[in-house]
């Protein structure tokens, strides 16, 4: 059987196959069944709190937590071995990042990049990246480097970005959200531009309160080139969905697609937004609706604005519907997870259907508490349809879960 060094190399040599060995935490063998827990988190090394989904590349499942490893968070890697999956961790953060709340991607240059919410020389957060060791790994305890690529000030400069997927433009900028800092520190939209072995940064919008508060969830880029996302509150409501347009000689300009006052079409939509092949919005809101519990929505392009409809509304209590950003499959269909809905009020795992008749709600799964609970993670679909998130509480040490639904 191989031994941990081995499956470290493994990682080293490539890591975009499927690894042959034992890790210091493997978890039981998933089940023939449609939901599955495949990795419980035990606070240690491998982490603990996983706030963030999961990234799926060449077969291995990449992810983060809270907390866990030195008491900063972690990042880890899900494999299989056999018919067990083996969780690694591959950094162990330091002070100098702390807390990372948004999942890991993978950058142009094939390294996956974060952000934590904490941490850095002013305490307001970072973005980093990590490289895989060059050479062969000679101890167990080898993991990747953690390359700092920019540390927020606080103030102006923006703080403390959580949820939100960083994105590249083809130039290879990187783009991104704080959730503080800006004007009275009500967020900011940032662009990070390589500069030798440096990046710097440019602040591309503060939020001024009655635009929005707290972008939670990043951007995402449009089919015409800018800039979209949503803002978990607003002075005049409850959050907004925004646009940045670049503009030659000008610079990025903000337009206000849509501000939520708690009413039957929701609030406080924590999760960002994802276009369809007709240019077409879709988000969520974690709160109001006519149920009470949050609600789906979609925004329709027509002429210089957007046109709101109302797809599915929740049922339960304030807060929580959906933390996580929606993903749709191939067919149009859109998943998500709700924070505490659900049959035993732990949150659930969805699907929306879109028929001629409306859309189509299923519950996929509910958590008891036992396989996780609380879930803030969007739904990661792998190439054959296998769905992939995260809890961040419960499983067998409260401490959070990895889990996977088969189709």
């Amino acid at each position: 059987m191989a031994s941990l060094r081995q499956l470290r190399n493994s990682l080293t040599v490539t890591w975009v196959t499927v690894l042959l060995a034992l890790a210091i935490v493997a978890s039981p063998a998933a089940q023939a069944q449609t939901f599955s827990v495949i990795h419980n988190f035990t606070g240690g090394g491998d982490g603990a709190l996983p706030e963030a989904g999961v990234t799926v590349r060449g077969g291995i499942l990449y992810g983060t937590t809270f907390g866990g490893g030195n008491g900063h968070g972690a990042v880890y890697a899900i494999t299989h071995s056999g018919s067990d999956w083996v969780t690694l961790p591959i950094s162990i953060l330091s002070t100098r990042g702390t807390y990372p709340v948004a999942r890991v991607v993978f950058g142009p240059d094939g390294h996956p990049y974060g952000t934590t919410q904490l941490g850095g020389s002013h305490n307001a957060g970072l973005v980093f990246d990590l490289i895989p060791p060059l050479t062969i790994c000679k101890t167990a305890s080898c993991y990747w480097k953690e390359n700092i690529l920019y540390e927020f000030q606080g103030g102006d400069n923006g703080a403390e970005p959580l949820f939100g997927d960083l994105v590249w433009d083809p130039q290879g900028n990187i783009y991104g959200t704080t959730s503080a800092g800006g004007f009275d520190g009500y967020g900011t939209v940032y662009e990070l531009q390589p500069s030798g072995n440096s990046w710097v940064q440019t602040i591309i919008h503060r939020f001024l309160g009655p635009d929005g508060i707290s972008p939670d969830n990043g951007v995402v880029f449009g089919p015409n080139g800018g800039l979209y996302g949503t803002t978990e509150g607003s002075l005049g409501g409850a959050g907004t969905v925004f646009e940045l347009t670049y503009i030659p000689g000008v610079g990025w300009q903000h337009k206000l697609l849509y501000e939520f006052t708690t009413n039957d079409a929701g609030g406080l939509p924590r999760a960002g937004v994802i276009f369809d092949n007709s240019g077409n919005l879709y988000g969520a809101t974690s709160d109001a609706g006519a149920e009470g519990g949050g609600t789906v929505f979609e925004l329709m392009p027509s002429g210089n604005s957007y046109t709101f409809k109302l797809l599915y509304s929740f049922s339960g209590d304030p807060s929580c519907g959906p933390f996580g950003t929606l993903t749709m499959d191939a067919a149009g269909a859109l998943y998500g997870t709700t924070h505490c809905e659900g049959a035993n009020h732990f949150g659930s795992v969805f699907k929306l259907t879109g028929t001629g008749n409306g859309w189509v709600y299923t519950s996929l799964h509910d958590f008891s508490g036992s396989d996780g609970q609380y879930p803030t993670s969007k739904v990661t679909i792998d190439a054959d349809g296998t769905l992939y998130g995260t809890a961040s509480r419960g499983g067998s040490q409260n401490m959070g879960v990895v889990w996977m639904i088969k189709p």
